[in-house]
């Protein structure tokens, strides 16, 4: 066992590692997978490429009509105009003086070389009246106006979307290299958690669950695994087990209390990264790494837990898997409450948001009654946080925020 780890308990956290400095250390730590798979284009959306995709075919693969009109030959409408209408004869065939009725998207017949808008021509019997004249190439989409053959589409590393997959099935892609979902054991920990039915002195696990379903949204793999009680064999063999995965992540246990023996277990199998950082609410997460598999030990108290998931759970799968960094939505809102934070944390403070629909249409945050790190209620009914940097103390009432968006799953 490292000797960081006694020196910690004594110390309760008097120094701790700031929230960049601790991402810092944990991403240098991870080294992106290589494993990648074919899969069928219905099945790809989310997913990230790995590798570059090309258009195999044209699109569109004919000339097409892009107006409801008449195919003709540009040159027989020359000189048409309002008075004096060129007058054509219609007919299922294009040659000289002829016009064919299309609609958008219809193949263009051979022959034609434009199309006269519905609402330039008049039909009388079997001729049509066409008062403008069009161009060459009017009205015609040819083809390859949307993709050429052979064009490059996208590079590797990029996530895939449902607008994506249409555009590929419409050149003629079938199946994507993507890299393989990151796997993450998620292993809920303490001798007081259920699943259900709780007694005195017991509480539902609900951190694991959560954690879990973070998971799948952001890009990865989960495995929920049962509680495992504060023994230091059980917990080993509970992270030894999970060793085959992307990342091990634990909730509870991570402190510096009598039953908070993970990173002590973690050190004795590996080593700690660090332990303790300045944020709040979650102070006593820790991560480490074994046998080169990162080690997220999250906080029991649900929201800590949720603040610190999001803060270093998040960006180690996604570099792992290596999927794309992307940041969080934001909403600008008037705080109508002052927010209390002390200098040297970063605090995530929880706010409601509200359209003044009524008054001047300013959106107000409003902090969360309810802010202690276990209140699950203050997380799951706000629509967002507010990050404080660590050189502010409070943030006054009345000043314009961001407010994150951090359920956001991409």
């Amino acid at each position: 066992m490292s000797e960081e780890q006694p020196d910690r308990k004594e110390s309760g956290f008097k120094d701790k590692t700031r929230v960049a400095e601790a991402r810092e250390r944990l991403l240098d730590a991870i080294a992106p997978h290589d494993r990648t798979e074919e899969v069928r284009l219905a099945a790809a959306d989310g997913r990230v490429l790995a590798e570059e995709v090309v258009a195999a075919r044209n699109v569109p693969h004919y000339p097409r009509a892009a107006m409801d009109g008449y195919a003709v030959r540009a040159e027989d409408t020359f000189g048409a105009s309002d008075r004096s209408p060129e007058v054509l004869r219609d007919t299922d065939e294009v040659h000289p003086n002829a016009a064919v009725r299309v609609h958008t998207g219809s193949e263009l017949p051979a022959g034609a070389d434009a199309v006269v808008m519905i609402e330039q021509t008049d039909e009388f019997g079997s001729e049509v009246e066409v008062f403008d004249a069009v161009a060459e190439g009017e009205n015609v989409a040819p083809v390859g106006e949307d993709v050429e053959s052979g064009q490059r589409l996208y590079d590797p590393g990029h996530r895939l979307r449902p607008s994506d997959l249409g555009l590929l099935k419409s050149v003629g892609v079938d199946t994507v290299e993507v890299r393989e979902r990151p796997t993450v054991g998620v292993i809920p920990t303490g001798e007081e958690l259920v699943q259900s039915d709780p007694g005195p002195g017991e509480v539902v696990e609900t951190n694991g669950l959560t954690v879990s379903r973070y998971v799948e949204r952001w890009g990865g793999e989960a495995t929920y695994r049962d509680v495992v009680t504060d023994d230091p064999d059980a917990l080993r063999a509970a992270i030894q087990r999970d060793l085959t995965k992307d990342v091990v992540v634990t909730t509870g246990g991570s402190s510096v209390g009598e039953r908070d023996l993970l990173p002590e277990v973690v050190s004795d199998l590996g080593e700690i990264l660090f332990h303790g950082v300045a944020l709040k609410p979650g102070h006593p997460v820790a991560v480490g790494v074994v046998e080169e598999t990162p080690v997220v030990m999250l906080p029991g108290y649900p929201v800590a837990c949720i603040v610190n998931a999001v803060q270093f759970l998040r960006p180690a799968l996604k570099r792992v898997g290596g999927l794309p960094e992307q940041g969080f939505p934001t909403t600008e809102a008037r705080l109508d409450r002052k927010i209390r934070s002390e200098p040297g944390i970063r605090t995530f403070a929880r706010v409601q948001l509200e359209n003044d629909e009524g008054g001047d249409g300013e959106t107000s945050a409003t902090p969360t009654r309810a802010s202690g790190s276990g209140v699950l209620s203050s997380v799951a009914l706000a629509d967002g946080w507010v990050e404080v940097p660590e050189e502010r103390e409070g943030i006054p009432e009345g000043e314009t925020v961001e407010v994150q968006d951090w359920e956001w799953s991409a």
